[in-house]
């Protein structure tokens, strides 16, 4: 992993600029920083898509948008990357110009809900959503709160989108859903359930994070 500075970006904050995989992804303080355990992410869902049926990619929390943009970088799939920080979205777009994927990626600057039209599907959906407990995100003060704070159980914004992935998934569509332990892994098992989905696969590719496969098993009536 390396870090430079560039000249300034959105909002004339002087971003940094992380190489993560193939890509150098720029972002600054107001943004959450790039891990590089969530490179495993974009890999995974790299290999899903080699045998996914045909369309697009949606990226849920893209923040600066290095996951679903490495997962596309190999591939000729169009990536929409939805995220409620209007600064995140300006750096999503300006990572998608910098890799040479403008013309395949679109940005929404929206709320989960808000982000789809009915009918739209995806053969598959990454989700980044924050996931930090409320009460603990003092633990962390170099990260927008905007960015981590995942409610009382951290779990809020992960239910929002298994909402998402319920309603716009194909059939045996799938999900990976970033999320920080392995309890919490098993505590949206559950509300998987009740909307037609089922956990898979569990992987941790870092202490501080794991990656859920969700699939898409039928639409709750």
């Amino acid at each position: 992993m390396t870090s430079t500075t560039r000249e300034p970006g959105p909002g004339s904050v002087t971003p940094r600029v992380q190489r993560l995989g193939s890509l150098d992804i720029a972002y600054d303080d107001r943004v959450l920083q790039p891990r590089p355990w969530t490179v495993a992410q974009s890999r995974w869902a790299a290999d899903l898509l080699a045998d996914a049926a045909p369309g697009p990619v949606l990226e849920l929390c893209t923040g600066a948008g290095h996951i679903g943009l490495l997962a596309i970088h190999g591939n000729q799939r169009r990536l929409v990357a939805v995220d409620a920080s209007p600064i995140a979205c300006e750096y999503a777009r300006a990572n998608a110009a910098s890799a040479g994927l403008a013309d395949r990626v679109e940005v929404r600057n929206a709320l989960l809900h808000e982000a789809l039209a009915p009918g739209e599907l995806f053969p598959v959906i990454i989700a980044d959503p924050p996931w930090v407990p409320s009460a603990r995100t003092v633990d962390h003060p170099e990260d927008p709160r905007l960015a981590i704070d995942g409610g009382e159980d951290g779990l809020a914004i992960a239910r929002g989108c298994l909402e998402v992935a319920a309603a716009h998934l194909e059939p045996d569509g799938v999900l990976l859903l970033q999320l920080g332990n392995a309890s919490q892994a098993a505590a949206v098992a559950d509300v998987a359930d009740g909307l037609g989905l089922v956990v898979e696969e569990v992987r941790q590719p870092s202490p501080t994070g794991v990656v859920v496969l969700v699939r898409r098993v039928s639409r709750p009536a």
